[in-house]
């Protein structure tokens, strides 16, 4: 399957269901002409879907760390919360729990997270949780300002 595309691991079947679950890719998984054995190319999927695809591969291979760059910036508003949700999932679940690094300009995406680190010019500048930064009124409280601004 797609899924398990570069993976080295043994997996069986159910190991690539239940990552699929988790990234919330499952049930469009199972309406595609063949499930889990359709062959897909880059016209078949949403942005979205495919997103949620290279979370099941990430939550597949068990890593402790998991780095996204960007995972949300080009996916209209219904992918984005999907994609969110999963992030809140690998969180919490004690089975998919991990550190999981959130690299984002759509400071919506990062708005859950324990702990924000807010770069500038390459330097740390400020890090705390969205509502101690935007407590602080610096950089980070700017920015969700001018992207709030920007939405309305």
């Amino acid at each position: 399957s797609n899924i398990k595309y570069g993976c080295t691991c043994d997996t069986r079947q159910e190991d690539v269901e239940w990552a699929a679950k988790q990234a919330h890719a499952h049930d469009f998984i199972s309406l595609l002409p063949n499930g889990y054995k359709t062959l897909v190319d880059d016209d078949l999927l949403s942005g979205g879907q495919k997103q949620r695809i290279a979370i099941a591969r990430a939550i597949l291979r068990d890593r402790s760390i998991l780095i996204l760059d960007e995972a949300t910036s080009a996916l209209d508003a219904e992918s984005e919360h999907n994609v969110k949700g999963v992030l809140r999932a690998l969180r919490r679940e004690s089975r998919t729990k991990r550190t999981v690094i959130v690299i984002a300009h759509r400071l919506s995406t990062i708005q859950a997270a324990d702990r924000i680190v807010v770069m500038d010019g390459g330097q740390i500048v400020e890090m705390g949780s969205h509502g101690e930064l935007l407590q602080k009124d610096g950089l980070y409280a700017r920015l969700t300002r001018r992207q709030a601004d920007a939405v309305a």
